[in-house]
């Protein structure tokens, strides 16, 4: 099994566009099948023309009918995000307030992904790019069917199947893994929404009106990411004895990385959290 985290030796020269579309077809890309990438453009290694080049090559394997999605999550529009509790842990009650005070309101043209990579970011300002409602974790697209995968993203749905992840589910799109492992694989959170009985928990972010801010309060699914690489694992070791299940392995760049159906990866996700996450299950 392959271990995204550790970089493959390559020679100083930087890679170009040419040899990553040769790299992304050796790991399986096909033409016409939608993609949701997730990315290290860091762990690749140096790209001549950097993430525009990526993305060109991308584009050339792929083909023009096809819709590029990636992450473009917001977590410090959120009172209740891990990384609002983690840039707020050990403020008085003042600082606390005024931090919240500076906290901008989420706006889907303007404000800018966190967390997600310089690829991720790319694609996202890019003048054709239509990105989802979501003020927590959004998703941004490009390619003929964007605005259809983004149009629709319920704020009490943060990764079900009323966000873009069931538009790309429906579609039996592909998840393409640059330089990460499987605990950046968002698609698995939409198996969660599939199971009966998980735990619910209250949200609370801020969108933008005009120059002031709403705050929204909801409840949706208690999202965990925790196991996603044990469950990563096991569905290579899985794809190793069932070659129905598709998933390939290869490099790009310096990076290793996954290439799998997003239907499969669910699917498997869903028989496999049901088992190991029975606690929670009814």
């Amino acid at each position: 099994m392959m271990d995204s985290l550790v970089p493959r030796p390559r020679g100083s020269g930087p890679i170009g566009r040419d040899e990553l579309a040769a790299e992304l077809r050796s790991l399986g890309l096909r033409r016409g099948q939608d993609l949701l990438i997730h990315c290290s453009l860091r762990r690749i290694g140096r790209i001549d023309g950097g993430a525009a080049a990526l993305l060109d090559a991308l584009r050339v394997v792929s083909g023009p009918e096809v819709t590029l999605v990636v992450p473009a999550q917001t977590p410090l529009n959120s009172l209740t995000s891990s990384a609002f509790l983690a840039a707020t842990a050990g403020l008085d009650e003042e600082e606390r307030g005024r931090f919240v005070a500076a906290m901008p309101g989420f706006d889907p043209a303007t404000s800018p992904s966190t967390g997600m990579g310089a690829f991720a970011e790319y694609l996202r300002t890019r003048p054709s790019a239509s990105r989802s409602s979501h003020p927590q974790v959004s998703f941004a697209a490009i390619g003929p069917w964007a605005r259809a995968c983004t149009s629709v993203h319920d704020l009490d749905c943060h990764l079900g199947d009323r966000s873009p992840l069931g538009w790309l589910y429906a579609a039996d799109a592909a998840i393409v893994l640059l330089g990460v492992g499987y605990s950046a694989c968002t698609a698995f959170h939409l198996a969660e929404y599939r199971l009966p009985g998980m735990p619910r928990r209250s949200y609370q972010c801020f969108t933008a009106a005009g120059d002031a801010r709403v705050k929204h309060e909801f409840t949706d699914l208690d999202l965990d990411d925790g196991d996603f690489d044990l469950l990563g694992a096991e569905l290579e070791s899985a794809a190793e004895l069932d070659t129905s299940l598709a998933l390939s392995q290869g490099e790009v760049g310096a990076a290793a990385c996954r290439l799998v159906s997003l239907r499969v990866a669910v699917d498997f996700a869903r028989s496999w959290l049901a088992v190991h996450r029975n606690q929670v299950i009814r």
